[in-house]
């Protein structure tokens, strides 16, 4: 007997700002630039890929590859759905001296 499966969508678990905040504060905290985008893309997923892709100054096809486990987004693409989904960007010193 084969074992039926359903498809898992992240963005579904996602919809609230403390749940959004907590994903993007660890994807940083990897430093994983993969896991950044991907992160980002489950949040602009959870509030509407269409408007955040109209807020960001992209297509939607080009947010959903950008924001991939395999997409490599602009720098310009991340300021863009930072502010589409109403979110801030700032640095902090690390623990440590720079090397």
């Amino acid at each position: 007997m084969a074992t039926e499966t359903i498809p898992f969508d992240a963005s579904e678990f996602f919809a609230d700002a403390e749940a959004q905040a907590a994903l993007l504060t660890d994807a940083f905290e990897s430093g994983n630039a993969a896991y950044i985008a991907n992160a980002l893309g489950i949040i602009a997923k959870a509030k509407g890929m269409t408007r955040v892709a109209r807020e960001a100054g992209v297509t939607r096809e080009a947010l959903y590859k950008a924001l991939s486990e395999r997409g490599d987004p602009k720098f310009s693409t991340i300021l863009g759905v930072a502010r589409a989904l109403g979110l801030k960007l700032t640095v902090t010193p690390a623990s440590g001296p720079a090397e």
